[in-house]
């Protein structure tokens, strides 16, 4: 991230006399590393990735199939999020995500494809990407640069997760990127073999919802009457011809796949609403009732774990832990819970493994820096000791329950 600040410091500052934000392009290379490194925080924004390879594999399979027919070669990436949201959304350089709760509303594989295809319209078009050469251009003409470039040890977490990943997550789309997303949506669609109806089926679900409860998706993509009837003249205008996919056996399967764990989600969400209130043994019933429901649920035992380990109860904290990191070894909140509880246990060398590999997924969470102060601090690494302290207090504006004691172990170790 270091060398995709200074090429683009160096671009803007090339540039900075015609002021001309049009003319600012970011290399497809550190877009492509800009949007990989936003998959981590991604997932965990969305309640993390749905457990079932089964359905991750076919959403990916489906995907493919449309992007072979997009003009950039990026490297593509689909991912089914836990979120019981209904939206869908992508990242910069080919990452594209979709929800639980979407995949629930959604009738047909042509509407899968219809919602797919719109995303890798936005990819394509490099709307992401706009976005950022804008805001690259904004901070670094404005000195911003210059503060996330101070001599900071989270310089770096802050360039990866500010301000522009959060914009990057919830990014709103203006009517014409919007309908460009639309018509090149259907096209790849049409050019994969599907339906190219099944984007308008999507927005029928949508209307419907709207009523009641707009979906996420519509927050984010604002769907206008317009934007049906364009859409609808671009079905016509291309006239799709021949036997099409409308739909399929196997998403229908998928389908019933995900309603088979709804039960557990919502145990899940009604634990995750006692545990905000903290309410912790309500939240612990809750959680324990949906990993009994689908044990697969990561994301529930990960609360089971903490709160475990936090109560003291570390081996059944263990167990926990490790049944979640089986199941998604790759994801943060795994590698970090893990790291904790065998904190908790007094296991620092192996905290550290887990720690430092949850670290790497997302660098700006304050109490994974603090652990690994403890951890480094029992280890006898007095000088990771402090770096780690330092970080965790100035990620955290020293406002975490463990501030006090960071800044107290920091000062005896400097007074050492």
């Amino acid at each position: 991230m270091k060398k995709l600040l200074l090429v683009v410091l160096l671009f803007v500052m090339s540039c900075a006399k015609a002021v001309d934000f049009s003319s600012l392009l970011l290399p497809e290379e550190e877009e492509i590393k800009i949007g990989k490194s936003y998959i981590p925080y991604a997932i965990e924004e969305s309640d993390g990735l749905y457990p079932d390879k089964r359905v991750q594999e076919y959403v990916r399979r489906v995907g493919m199939s449309i992007a072979r027919h997009t003009p950039r070669r990026l490297p593509y990436e689909f991912f089914v999020v836990n979120s019981d949201v209904v939206n869908a959304f992508a990242l910069p350089g080919g990452p594209v995500f979709i929800t639980r709760g979407l995949l629930l509303k959604l009738n047909t594989e042509s509407e899968l494809a219809g919602v797919l295809g719109h995303e890798l319209g936005h990819i394509n078009a490099r709307h992401h990407a706009k976005f950022l050469e804008k805001m690259y251009a904004m901070n670094l003409l404005f000195n911003i640069g210059a503060v996330l470039l101070a001599d900071k040890p989270y310089a770096q977490a802050l360039l990866q997760f500010g301000q522009i990943g959060g914009q990057l997550l919830a990014l709103k789309f203006s009517r014409d990127q919007e309908r460009e997303a639309d018509q090149l949506g259907v096209i790849y669609a049409l050019k994969a073999g599907y339906d190219p109806s099944g984007l308008l089926g999507v927005f029928e679900t949508f209307n419907k919802m709207e009523r009641s409860s707009a979906p996420e998706w519509l927050q984010t993509h604002p769907l206008p009457q317009s934007r049906i009837k364009e859409v609808q003249e671009e079905i016509q205008r291309i006239k799709p011809s021949g036997s099409l996919i409308s739909d399929t056996d196997e998403f229908q399967y998928i389908k019933r796949l995900l309603k088979e764990t709804e039960g557990s989600y919502r145990e899940f969400y009604a634990g995750k609403k006692a545990y905000r209130q903290k309410n912790y043994s309500l939240a612990l019933s809750h959680f324990m009732r949906a990993v009994e429901l689908y044990p697969n649920n990561y994301q529930a035992r990960l609360y089971i774990a903490y709160i475990l380990a936090k109560e003291g109860s570390l081996n059944k904290a263990l167990e926990h832990a490790e049944r979640a990191y089986q199941t998604e070894p790759k994801v943060f909140s795994t590698n970090y819970v893990y790291g904790f509880v065998l904190f908790r246990m007094g296991r620092y060398q192996e905290s550290v493994q887990k720690l430092e590999r949850a670290k790497k997924l997302i660098p700006d969470y304050a109490d994974i820096y603090y652990y690994l102060g403890r951890d480094y601090e029992a280890l006898g690494n007095i000088s990771q000791a402090v770096y780690h302290y330092k970080t965790a207090l100035e990620l955290s504006k020293s406002e975490a329950e463990w501030s006090k004691d960071a800044y107290e172990r920091l000062r005896r170790l400097q007074n050492m």
